[in-house]
């Protein structure tokens, strides 16, 4: 099926038509007649199969000009990066139309975002911690919304913002259309929809956990952190990885392991994670996505929906604690009908961690012996470093040896023992003879 099957009008063809799109994805093709009629749609898509167009294209195909000045249409996001990334896809696709649109994310001065609300929006995409801070100082009339669409539901709700969600679901009008995606099915996401989204009609482009067909896979057992660094360096002397995305477990073991990288390829290497603030992070993906970095080193910050083209490879560093991150990980590479190629280094700390992403995946990943020219390091950093809390740890006991009760044997006389005193005896030594206290009183 072509797009001009699906009835878009002519703005939207000569727009697809410049970034040479001419077929839909398999996610556009089936929910664009279902959203066009109306009803609520609750889409499960992997990453890199095209889903934001799957919601953008019927929501512009349907919008009409207006001079309301609050928007909408409303779209919902995990991260900041998100936001830009769909204001930059809705940029393209309106090439040919008169539509406002503009982002609203936290990090950032919030009177910038009031006055873009006043100057007046058709489309907004934002976060939902800012979306309520907007709301509640009186910027946006949530009651103006028509059409609500919710992105990567699941990981909105991993990162804590199930309680803001609610609250914004609450304040919008009921009688909206409601679109939400999510790569994977969870338990919160299945109560979310049963919640607020009974009754609509169900989108799957892909069975959740299964691993996309373009992507080539491969595992490497690593000891430790200094021999994935030599590994590292190692693969990237590989003609054929130019564009490669590196995710670590944690932001420290990111700028660890950037600094290690950098030294060796000066300027080839950019890091990104929630610690850096919006102008570095915004600057890392720009120089990735035009070529000026070879390696980007990342937390799961942008395993979401970040499209950024022609990933040629996806190494995991480090394995993520949850196994439908790897799914999202991998999912950056081989997108748009390309071959990619997904990298795990698994350490002995990993080792329990890569069972159940297999059992997701519903299959098992092959294990590639070391090069030969690979240099195994034997020093382990101060994070692999055994505790006391670990088997072999032991405690200095003399601490413990000469510990007592934390007080010292009080002075003779200020002892006090029980004595039975006579007091006659006490008087005839004191004077020499017996005293009596006199004669009773009558």
């Amino acid at each position: 099926m072509s797009f001009e099957a699906l009835n878009l009008n002519n703005p939207l063809l000569n727009a697809l038509a410049d970034m040479g799109l001419e077929t839909p994805t398999h996610i556009q093709e089936k929910t664009f007649p279902i959203a066009m009629s109306g009803v609520d749609i609750v889409g499960i898509a992997q990453t890199g199969t095209g889903k934001t167009f799957a919601y953008l294209l019927p929501c512009l195909r349907q919008w009409k000009f207006s001079k309301e000045k609050h928007p909408t249409v409303l779209i919902l996001v995990p991260t900041r990066e998100l936001v830009a990334q769909v204001i930059a896809e809705i940029e393209k696709l309106t090439a040919y139309m008169n539509l406002r649109v503009g982002g609203a994310y936290g990090g950032t001065n919030i009177k910038t975002q009031i006055a873009m609300l006043s100057g007046g929006l058709d489309f907004l995409v934002a976060t939902p911690g800012r979306l309520l801070d907007l709301i509640f100082n009186g910027s946006l009339k949530a009651k103006a919304i028509k059409k609500l669409v919710i992105d990567e539901v699941d990981e909105m709700l991993n990162l804590g913002f199930r309680d803001q969600l609610t609250k914004v679901l609450d304040l919008l009008p009921p009688k909206r259309q409601n679109l939400m995606f999510s790569a994977t099915m969870t338990e919160e996401v299945e109560e979310l929809i049963t919640k607020f989204f009974a009754g609509s009609s169900y989108v799957e482009a892909a069975r959740a956990g299964s691993p996309l067909e373009s992507i080539s896979q491969l595992a490497y057992e690593v000891p430790n952190f200094n021999t994935k660094v030599n590994l590292l360096r190692l693969l990237m002397e590989n003609t054929e990885l130019s564009k490669v995305l590196v995710f670590t477990a944690t932001k420290r073991l990111a700028d660890q392991l950037f600094q290690r990288m950098e030294e060796e390829y000066p300027e080839k290497v950019g890091v990104i994670h929630s610690n850096k603030d919006q102008n570095f992070r915004f600057n890392s993906i720009n120089q990735f996505e035009e070529g000026n970095y070879q390696l980007l080193i990342a937390t799961d910050l942008v395993s979401r929906g970040m499209d950024i083209s022609s990933v040629t490879h996806v190494i995991n560093f480090d394995l993520p604690k949850e196994p439908e991150n790897y799914i999202h990980r991998i999912g950056r590479t081989g997108r748009a009908d390309k071959k990619g190629v997904a990298i795990t280094f698994i350490s002995p700390f990993d080792q329990a961690l890569f069972p159940p992403i297999e059992e997701l995946m519903d299959m098992e990943v092959t294990k590639t012996a070391l090069p030969e020219n690979l240099s195994i390091s034997t020093e382990l950093t101060a994070d692999e470093m055994p505790t006391d809390h670990r088997e072999g740890a032991t405690i200095n006991k003399k601490i413990f040896a000469s510990s007592g009760p934390a007080f010292h044997e009080k002075k003779a006389k200020n002892q006090k023992v029980n004595v039975r005193r006579n007091h006659q005896k006490e008087m005839m030594k004191k004077y020499g003879k017996p005293r009596t206290k006199g004669p009773k009183r009558k």
